[in-house]
C-alpha cells in the first residue's frame, strides 16, 4: 500500500500562533480564561484546561483583573472595550490574516461601503468580522443565498471566510455583481488554507482511500472532507485514532491523509503509528517515517528557501517546511529604509533566507532575508566591476561629498563629482531616487565600493547621439524637450542632441520672443529642416501646416461670403483686414466707398471692425481681395467733401494753366492702375 502525506496537514500558523499565546501566558501566571474555544481541537482544548486555562463563552463571566485570550478568530471591538471597561486584561492571539480582515472591513464601512461576507454566519470568525463594520454587513455561505439579496445600491465590498473554499468564493462574487453595480472583491481566503485545499484534492484524485484527521466542529476540516469527498468516494473524517474505519492493506493500493489547520501533531502521529502497525509488511514508507520525513533539518548559518505565510507591523512569518514557522524581524527584510510589510511582502511568495538561530529560545527560527540579498550583492557587483556593466539601486542616505546608494544591500559610495554631467548644486535632491550607477572602484576585503551615475549618463547620451545622427533626415518629426532660451530662437534636445528652432519657425504667427511660446522643460513637436552632421547643426521647426492660416483656405472662404474682420493696417492704396488670428484681406481703395475718396484713412482707422465682400481667393499667391461698397460703402461726411474740395481748389486752379487737362472719363480708370501698381509692388515686398 502506497502511502501519500499531505505536507500541509496539521496546525496553520494561526493555530500554532494562539496556542504559543497560550502558553506563553501560562508562564505569566494569573487567572486565565480564552473567550470559547481557543482552537477547534478537543484534544488541545483540554490540554489547556489541564494547565490551568479556562473557558468563558462572554467577557462579563471573567473575573476582574484577570486575562482573557482572544482565540484566532477574533472578535468583535465591542469585546475589547468591555473588557477594558472592567479592568480586564485581553491578550490578543487573532490569527494576523483575520487581523488584516478586520482592518479592511472597519475602513471600508467609514467610506461608505456595503460590506457582504462570504461564510458561514453562525462562525466566531465570521460573527467578529461583522464586528468591525457595526454587524451590518449582509452574509452568505453559498451563491444561492448571495441571490436571495435585494439589489445594493452604492458600492460594496466582498471579503471571504479565510477557510472558504475557491469554488464557493467565486459563485458567490458573481452573484453579488448582479445585486451591485460597483463591487470590490478583497481575496481573504488564507493562502495556507487554499494551499491545504489544492493538495487535498491533489492527493485524494489519485487515492483508493482518504483520511482527513481533525475535530467535525472545524470548519477548515469539513471543507477538506468536503473536498477529497468528491474525488475518493471512500473518503473518512476522523477526530482520533479511535475512528480509524477498517482498512485492509492489501486491498488498498493508494491510501492519502491531510489534517486540518487546528489538528495537533500529536493527533496525526497517533493516527500515523496506527496506520504503521496496518501497514508492517508490504507499506512503502511508515506514517511515521513519512511524517518525519516530511520535515527538513535547519542548521544556523544556512541559506533555505520558504514561502511567506503572513506578516505583522514587525514581522515576516515564512513556512520553512520545519516544525516551526520562521521569522523574519521586518529590519532584517530589506535595507530600503521606507520598507513596509504591508506594501512590501506578498503572501504565498517564495524567498531566500539565512538561517540566523534554529532555536532563539522560544521554539523561533530567526532569519534574515537582507543577509542573503547582501551575500548574492556582493557576488553581482564584483561580477559588475569586472565586465563593466551597470548596477542599480536606491540613495539612501547623504553624506559630505557624496551620497550611499543601496544595491541590494551593499552600501555603494558615488561623489557628488560623479553625480550628474553637470555640477549639483543640492545632492540632496537624489534622496530614495532610484539610481543607476557603474562600480568603478572596489575592495571586497574592506566592503569599499564606489560608483558613478555620471559614466552612465555619458555612455548613454554617445548612444542617443548615435542613434539620432544614424537616422535623423529632412522632414522627420520628433517629440523634444526644451533645454534653453534665447532672443534668437529655443534649443531642443530630441534624444540626446540639440537642434535650433529660429524664432520665425516657431509660429505662423508673428513671436517677439520664444518665451512667449515655450519654457525650459516643456515637450514639443519638431520638424527637421535640414542638418550639418559634421557640424553637429540642427535646424528645427515647430510650424504645423495644417496651423497655417493659408492652409486649404479656399475650402474655407469662397467668392461672395460676407466676412467681418478688423483693420489693422492702413496704406495710400487700400486697407488691410483681419479675417481670423494670421489671415489678412486686402480692401482697395476703389472697393471702399462708392464716391472718390483721396486716400484710406479719410473714411477708416485701425481697430475699427467692418463687413466685406470676398471678390477673389488665390490660395498660391496668399491673396484675399475684399470689397466693403459691396455690403456697406464708406462714404466721406458732407462736410469732410466740401473741405477738401475747397483745399484743392487752388491747386487745380494752377494746374489747368500749366498742365493739359486729363479727360474725366480716363481719370478714374488711371487711378485705379495706379493703385493696383503700388499695391502689387507692396505685396512684393
Amino acid at each position: 500500500m502506497k502511502i501519500i502525506l499531505a505536507k500541509t496537514a496539521g496546525f496553520c500558523f494561526g493555530v500554532n500562533n494562539a496556542i504559543r499565546i497560550a502558553e506563553e501566558t501560562l508562564e505569566k501566571g494569573g487567572i486565565i480564561n480564552t473567550l470559547g474555544a481557543l482552537i477547534h481541537n478537543d484534544q488541545a482544548v483540554n490540554d489547556l484546561k489541564e494547565k490551568g486555562i479556562g473557558i468563558i463563552s462572554a467577557i462579563s463571566e471573567a473575573p476582574e483583573g484577570s486575562k482573557v485570550i482572544i482565540r484566532a478568530h477574533g472578535a468583535a471591538p465591542g469585546i475589547y472595550r468591555e473588557a477594558e471597561d472592567r479592568n480586564i486584561e485581553i491578550v490578543d492571539a487573532t490569527c494576523p490574516y483575520i487581523k488584516k480582515i478586520h482592518k479592511m472591513v472597519e475602513k471600508m464601512h467609514k467610506d461608505g461601503y456595503t460590506i457582504v461576507i462570504a461564510g458561514d454566519r453562525n462562525h466566531p470568525e465570521i460573527i467578529g468580522i461583522n464586528g468591525w463594520c457595526g454587524n451590518s454587513a449582509l452574509i452568505a455561505n453559498t451563491p444561492e443565498e448571495a441571490e436571495a439579496f435585494e439589489p445594493i445600491d452604492g458600492k460594496c465590498c466582498l471579503v471571504a471566510q479565510t477557510t472558504l473554499t475557491r469554488e464557493r468564493f467565486d459563485g458567490i462574487y458573481e452573484k453579488l455583481k448582479e445585486k451591485c453595480k460597483s463591487v470590490v472583491k478583497f481575496d481573504t481566503i488564507c493562502s495556507a488554507t487554499a494551499s491545504r485545499q489544492e493538495e487535498a484534492e491533489k492527493i485524494a484524485r489519485v487515492s483508493d482511500v482518504m483520511l482527513v484527521i481533525g475535530s467535525r466542529k472545524s470548519s477548515n476540516t469539513r471543507k477538506l472532507f468536503e473536498i477529497c469527498s468528491k474525488y475518493c468516494k471512500k473518503t473518512y473524517l476522523i477526530e482520533t485514532y479511535g475512528d480509524l474505519p477498517p482498512i485492509n492493506p492489501e486491498e488498498v493500493q493508494t491510501l492519502g491523509i491531510t489534517a486540518g489547520a487546528s489538528t495537533p501533531e500529536r493527533t496525526i502521529k497517533e493516527v500515523i503509528e496506527k496506520m504503521d502497525e496496518l501497514n508492517k509488511q508490504e507499506k512503502e514508507m511508515s506514517f511515521a517515517e513519512a511524517f518525519e520525513n516530511s520535515m527538513v533539518t535547519l542548521r544556523n548559518g544556512e541559506i533555505v528557501k520558504g514561502r511567506i505565510i503572513g506578516y505583522n507591523n514587525t514581522e515576516i512569518f515564512v513556512d520553512l517546511g520545519y516544525k516551526s514557522d520562521g521569522i523574519i524581524p521586518v529590519e532584517e527584510y530589506s535595507d530600503d529604509p521606507d520598507f513596509r510589510p504591508e506594501t512590501g511582502v506578498n503572501i504565498g511568495d517564495e524567498v531566500e533566507v539565512f538561517i540566523v538561530r534554529v532555536n532563539d529560545g522560544e521554539g523561533n527560527v530567526m532569519l534574515s532575508k537582507k543577509r542573503v540579498d547582501a551575500m548574492r550583492s556582493l557576488d553581482m557587483i564584483e561580477e559588475a566591476y569586472k565586465n563593466k556593466t551597470p548596477v542599480t539601486g536606491k540613495v539612501v542616505e547623504v553624506t559630505n561629498g557624496g551620497v550611499i546608494v543601496s544595491v541590494n544591500g551593499v552600501r555603494v559610495f558615488v561623489p557628488a563629482s560623479q553625480l550628474a554631467e553637470r555640477y549639483v548644486k543640492d545632492i540632496n535632491e537624489f534622496l530614495k531616487q532610484t539610481v543607476t550607477i557603474k562600480i568603478i572602484e572596489m575592495n571586497r576585503q574592506k566592503r569599499k565600493f564606489v560608483g558613478s551615475r555620471r559614466i552612465v549618463l555619458a555612455e548613454a547620451r554617445e548612444e542617443q547621439e548615435k542613434q539620432v545622427w544614424s537616422n535623423i533626415e529632412v522632414g522627420k518629426r520628433y517629440t523634444g524637450t526644451v533645454k534653453s532660451l534665447t532672443d534668437f530662437g529655443a534649443f531642443i534636445d530630441i534624444g540626446g542632441v540639440d537642434g535650433l528652432v529660429h524664432v520665425s519657425e516657431m509660429s505662423w504667427l508673428k513671436v517677439k520672443h520664444p518665451s512667449e511660446l515655450v519654457k525650459v522643460g516643456d515637450k514639443v513637436e519638431v520638424t527637421v529642416l535640414e542638418f550639418d552632421a559634421e557640424k553637429k547643426r540642427i535646424s528645427l521647426s515647430m510650424k504645423k501646416e495644417e496651423d497655417n492660416p493659408w492652409y486649404r483656405v479656399s475650402d474655407k472662404y469662397k467668392v461672395g461670403d460676407i466676412v467681418k474682420g478688423t483693420v489693422v493696417r492702413l496704406v495710400p492704396f487700400g486697407a488691410f483686414i483681419e479675417i481670423e488670428k494670421g489671415l489678412d484681406g486686402l480692401v482697395h481703395i476703389s472697393q471702399i466707398s462708392n464716391v472718390r475718396i483721396a486716400k484710406p484713412g479719410d473714411v477708416l482707422k485701425t481697430g475699427q471692425v467692418v463687413e466685406a465682400k470676398i471678390i477673389e481667393v488665390n490660395e498660391e499667391a496668399k491673396r484675399i481681395s475684399l470689397s466693403i461698397k459691396e455690403v456697406n460703402p464708406i462714404d466721406p461726411e458732407p462736410e469732410a467733401k466740401e473741405q477738401k474740395a475747397a483745399e484743392k481748389a487752388p491747386e487745380e486752379a494752377q494746374k489747368a494753366g500749366t498742365e493739359e487737362e486729363i479727360p474725366n472719363e480716363h481719370k478714374e480708370e488711371l487711378s485705379n492702375t495706379i493703385g493696383d501698381i503700388i499695391g502689387s509692388l507692396d505685396e512684393i515686398k
